[in-house]
């Protein structure tokens, strides 16, 4: 076995540094080193063993989360992994924790249902694990085998279909999916295209009564409108949607009109939202009509579904190592043989609109072609 993950816990509730404690060391690749009550305690026991990964809760006496944060990525850069309850208010602080150069965020573990226990294990194991890979920068001024749930493919909520989607329409659609590190590559992204850019659908991992917030910054910054999607609302050009979080999202057609379902589902490669099952989606019901994007992130979510939408017709584009905070989801897509072109983050956006230009030029010509051979 290799190195374990050393993991701090930072919270002012004793019972989620327990919950956390027994969540995390359930699994035999990681090591809980210590659990602090508060900020202070916590740089001192930073002082006498540097952990490679600290989990941060956001509202603490003597001092805030997000103070320590600045503090620790300021001084001695160190992987954190947000863990908040998210309330509406909340939501606004981890925003800002991400820009202060948090590595993920994840919803605390509510004393509950099994499957809600078992799900959030899953989800904050896996978020240690892929901070521990990230590539974090300065910024200024007895071990018990964890019992992991059977990982799920998109076939659980959408079925594979071996015949190519619809005919060609002049409308395109940029499919995109994101993990770890992924809220600020969105934001560069979105921030980057025109108003009047094709339709973009999104599947970011991210909790619970996150996704709102998030959209509703981004619609503030952004030239094209940004929302969180709901159900049946229409992809059209100068807006993006994003998959709420906990709630998986699927590209569906009517004939030449596109639109979003949101979906109750068991989650797919241990996640929900899935990029696999968007992506699936697309390759069924866009294909051709579509340009698909995976960013930063670990694990293969989007893989297959990558690979499903390059052979329906689409064009894919996968995130470069260098610009990644973890490059999982992208190197595993290029491995698949789904990806057509590999680019830095800040290429991304000139090469979709390039990509949708071209897309629409052909299939202007593929309609004048169809027109010809009806007469």
């Amino acid at each position: 076995m290799g190195k374990k993950i050393n993991v701090l816990i930072v919270d002012d509730s004793a019972v989620v540094r327990q919950t956390l404690t027994d969540i995390l060391s359930s699994d035999a690749g990681i090591r809980v080193m210590g659990a602090a009550a508060d900020p202070f305690i916590a740089a001192q026991k930073i002082y006498n063993e540097a952990p490679d990964v600290i989990t941060l809760d956001v509202e603490m006496p003597r001092m805030d989360g997000i103070t320590f944060l600045q503090k620790i990525m300021s001084q001695h850069p160190i992987p954190v992994v947000m863990c908040s309850s998210l309330t509406e208010e909340g939501s606004e602080s981890a925003l800002k924790a991400l820009e202060y150069g948090a590595v993920d965020i994840i919803a605390k573990p509510r004393l509950g249902t099994k499957q809600f226990l078992n799900e959030s294990r899953i989800r904050i194991c896996d978020a240690v694990k892929a901070a521990s890979q990230a590539q974090v920068r300065q910024i200024k001024p007895g071990t018990k085998t964890l019992k992991v749930a059977k990982k799920l493919s998109a076939d659980a909520v959408i079925p594979k279909v071996k015949s190519k989607a619809m005919t060609r329409t002049t409308e395109k659609v940029v499919i995109v999916g994101a993990s770890t590190g992924g809220t600020e590559a969105i934001n560069f992204f979105l921030q980057s295209l025109p108003a009047d850019t094709p339709g973009i659908v999104i599947v970011q991992h991210m909790p619970e009564n996150f996704t709102a917030a998030f959209a509703k910054r981004l619609d503030g910054i952004c030239a094209i409108r940004v929302k969180e999607a709901s159900n049946n609302d229409s992809v059209i050009r100068g807006r993006a949607l994003i998959a709420p979080g906990n709630k998986h999202l699927l590209l569906k057609r009517s004939g030449a009109r596109y639109y979003v379902e949101v979906r109750e589902g068991p989650l797919v490669n241990r996640h929900r939202p899935s990029v696999d099952v968007l992506f699936r989606s697309a390759a069924r019901y866009g294909g051709s009509n579509c340009i698909g994007v995976i960013m930063t992130g670990m694990g293969d979510d989007g893989a297959k579904g990558m690979l499903e939408m390059k052979e329906g017709g689409a064009y894919t584009i996968a995130q470069d190592e260098k610009s990644c905070v973890v490059f999982g989801m992208p190197k595993e897509a290029i491995k698949t043989g789904g990806v057509d072109k590999i680019l830095p983050l800040n290429s991304i956006p000139s090469e979709v609109l390039r990509a949708s230009d071209d897309l629409s030029s052909e299939n202007s010509a593929y309609s004048a072609t169809s027109l010809k051979l009806c007469r």
